[in-house]
């Protein structure tokens, strides 16, 4: 992006890789669109608008408004700085970089004589004959201490690493490939930016402590901004179809465009099913009910079972696009169950909720990770057979074709939620988070004074 000041626009752009409350997103649609909007489409984005905390005497919110990133390496660099010579400052944002991270290790390794990913300390420390001849004049104490240090840090990396790749599965799980479009991809036309942005923030509203479902991202907003992507003649295609997977989307794209998405899709299905099958392996889910048990880690797997199902429904979509559907007669890999908490599961069970039958077709397929790794066969025939089993539309729950465009959603105003429970007021809702409520952990003790 140009280095100029902080248009509405930039604003739009910055909050794909973002948790902005869509009141505040149709607020900033408001300041790029301005008097190009018809009379009725002004009155349709100011029901969002209207609530964006801009608009209020003491506007706040209690819910971060970015994703959770990964503490990098700033505290192990600063170590570095007291026992190095070579060591040199590591701003916040290179100390989170991997590659800048391994660079700066590789650099500073160099002084003990240390190779990058020799960090046995049983097999890889050189011996005081090899450190003499080196040049490297340290006590044994002040060299091993160097040494365990590098160690830690290339662990650290590939924690890092991970953690990473968790949190871009997070996006991916929300929102598609929104937060990979660039700035001059996103800024092409000022119609369809406005679109993605929405979108977006309507796709990755934190979920509700509820029974009666979540709300649906296409509401009556996404549905007038969509509309002038299809009336204008320039409307960005290429940046609608990051983040809204509809055949009728990509349909518009030239064919080398969608076979580039096709591609990009199954690449990410293949790294996904690796992360899932790790932390299946890892763990002991139910599958039979797939509710949470102690030990579980629900946060990584629901994560990474979102990406793995918002991959999927993409890569079924362009193939149904590009005329290639044939191909799931020999290979359809299945959706991927999230972990549901037991008090959600109970209260399903207290109100007479039957169970959902997609569990039943899940449990009855092959792995999907086992699938993409060639260890297991899975056709469209054999979803189709498990689904007509346990009384599964394929196509509505897009088991095996494109999901189909469901109902336009009223909008609702973003509720303030504390771990799902909705807080009328955010001030009473920040507070309530600092004390464990709703959490499922103990609670702080409140202080007389409050």
């Amino acid at each position: 992006m140009p280095a100029t000041e902080r248009t509405p626009l930039v604003a739009l752009h910055e909050s794909l890789s973002a948790r902005r409350r869509p009141e505040e997103v149709a607020e900033t649609i408001r300041e790029v669109l301005g008097n190009r909007l018809s009379a009725d489409e002004a009155a349709v984005l100011e029901r969002a608008a209207g609530g964006s905390l801009k608009r209020m005497l003491f506007g706040y919110t209690s819910m971060a408004e970015e994703f959770a990133r990964p503490v990098g390496l700033g505290r192990q660099v600063a170590r570095a700085r007291e026992l190095f010579e070579r060591a040199h400052p590591l701003g916040d944002d290179l100390a989170s970089n991997p590659e800048a991270v391994e660079e700066y290790i590789r650099h500073v390794g160099a002084e003990i004589g240390k190779a990058f990913g020799a960090s046995d300390f049983k097999a890889n420390r050189l011996t005081a004959s090899e450190r003499a001849e080196r040049g490297i004049e340290l006590s044994r104490r002040g060299y091993n201490k160097r040494f365990r240090l590098l160690a830690r840090m290339e662990a650290k990396l590939a924690t890092l690493i991970r953690e990473l790749k968790k949190r871009d599965f997070q996006l991916l799980g929300k929102s598609g490939l929104a937060s990979r479009l660039t700035w001059e991809e996103f800024a092409a036309d000022e119609d369809s930016a406005c679109f993605v942005a929405y979108y977006t923030a309507r796709r990755v509203l934190r979920s509700e402590f509820t029974v009666a479902g979540q709300q649906r991202a296409y509401d009556e907003i996404a549905d007038m901004l969509f509309a002038r992507c299809l009336r204008s003649p320039r409307a960005n295609w290429w940046a609608v179809a990051h983040v809204y997977p509809r055949v009728e989307v990509f349909q518009r794209l030239p064919q080398e465009q969608a076979g580039e998405l096709l591609g990009r899709w199954f690449s990410m299905l293949q790294e996904i099913a690796a992360l899932l099958r790790e932390v299946w392996s890892a763990s002991r889910f139910n599958r039979a009910t797939m509710v949470v048990a102690k030990g579980n880690d629900s946060t990584t797997w629901n994560a990474t079972a979102g990406a793995w199902n918002t991959a999927r429904d993409n890569w079924i979509a362009l193939l149904y696009t590009l005329g290639m559907e044939d191909l799931l007669d020999r290979v359809l890999p299945g959706k991927t169950m999230r972990l549901i908490a037991g008090d959600v599961a109970w209260w399903h069970a207290h109100v007479g909720t039957p169970p959902d039958p997609n569990l039943a077709v899940w449990n009855e397929l092959p792995l999907p990770w086992e699938v993409m790794a060639g260890d297991a066969e899975c056709t469209r025939g054999m979803v189709l057979a498990a689904c007509a089993r346990h009384g599964v539309d394929p196509e509505k729950s897009g088991w095996t074709q494109p999901r189909p465009h469901g109902a336009v959603a009223a909008f609702r105003p973003t509720p303030e939620l504390v771990h799902g429970v909705t807080v009328a007021n955010p001030f009473l809702a920040g507070f309530l988070k600092r004390l464990g409520y709703f959490s499922g952990k103990p609670k702080g003790p409140v202080s007389a004074s409050v």
